[in-house]
């Protein structure tokens, strides 16, 4: 049996090597703002290793998206940092990944780990908005004295850009008058079919980043988060949305964050490994060779 390369995806050199790749895989192993559950740190590393046992080869689009090269950098941050130094920090590795033409897949850590990078595509793609997934709204201007903690992201990035929200269950009151009418989705009236998706899709200008919060699927099928929520999304609404917005939309980033991984519980693990896989191959398209 070879060794397996502790890279995403567990790639050979000629598939992740960081001049020819296409894709970087940005790990932020942040979880100093959290507010209940700790081990978000964990995820990053949690989500490479799930990853390296996810089959390369894509069913759906008959098609092997590594092909088109994932490079694996090293972790952004140490230890626990004020959380405005790692905003900083994480806006300018993104920024650095960006002036490379490389597409940057951001690994959480806690939800406040996409506020640089957030702001570093922004800078880059002018009307560019923000599609957020996530049970949570997050659009506190402040929490425990701080603007950049994990449930301050959607406010920090509404100040650079439009956001649409999807899967929006829990929020305070306080929030409220932040909303945008006929911006947020609540999960409870996404249940039942998919018509949504399109009204979703409509509401994006033409370039999007996307930003994934865990806890937007069902702790059924991912209760490894630290604040978990009832009433989520399944996998096959999220890939849907997915399949959809990186059809008909441009998607120039990505991040998944607050994976907090449960001991001897290795399916969640796998399914973002294998969300962040089908995604790519989405927005990437087939290639086979």
């Amino acid at each position: 049996m070879s060794e397996i390369i502790d890279n995403f995806g567990g790639l050979p050199p000629e598939h992740s090597n960081p001049a020819d790749s296409r894709v970087v895989v940005l790990p932020v192993p942040y979880d100093l703002t959290s507010t209940w559950m700790k081990g978000a740190d964990k995820g990053p590393q949690a989500i490479i290793k799930a990853s390296q046992t996810v089959e390369l080869y894509d069913i759906e689009t008959d098609s092997q998206v590594h092909l088109h090269g994932i490079y694996t950098d090293q972790p952004a941050v140490q230890g626990d940092e004020p959380p405005e130094k790692m905003v900083e920090t994480v806006r300018g590795k993104v920024a650095a990944h960006l002036a490379n033409d490389k597409f940057v897949v951001l690994l959480g850590g806690e939800h406040s780990v996409s506020i640089g990078a957030i702001q570093a595509h922004a800078s880059r793609f002018a009307g560019m908005s923000v599609l957020q997934l996530d049970a949570h709204s997050d659009l506190r201007e402040e929490y425990e004295g701080s603007r950049y903690n994990h449930a301050c992201v959607m406010a920090r990035a509404r100040e650079l850009c439009p956001i649409t929200q999807v899967g929006i269950r829990s929020m305070d009151l306080s929030e409220k008058p932040s909303m945008v009418p006929g911006q947020v989705f609540f999960a409870e009236r996404l249940q039942g079919g998919t018509s949504w998706i399109e009204d979703v899709v409509a509401r994006l200008t033409d370039q999007v980043y996307i930003t994934i919060d865990l806890d937007v699927f069902d702790p059924a099928v991912m209760p490894s988060t630290g604040t978990p929520e009832p009433g989520g999304l399944l996998w096959y609404d999220v890939l849907a949305l997915m399949r959809a917005v990186c059809r008909r939309k441009t998607v120039v980033g990505l991040d998944v964050v607050e994976m907090c991984p449960v001991k001897g519980a290795w399916a969640p693990e796998f399914l973002a490994a294998k969300l962040i896989f089908k995604i790519l191959t989405y927005k990437l398209g087939a290639r086979t060779c």
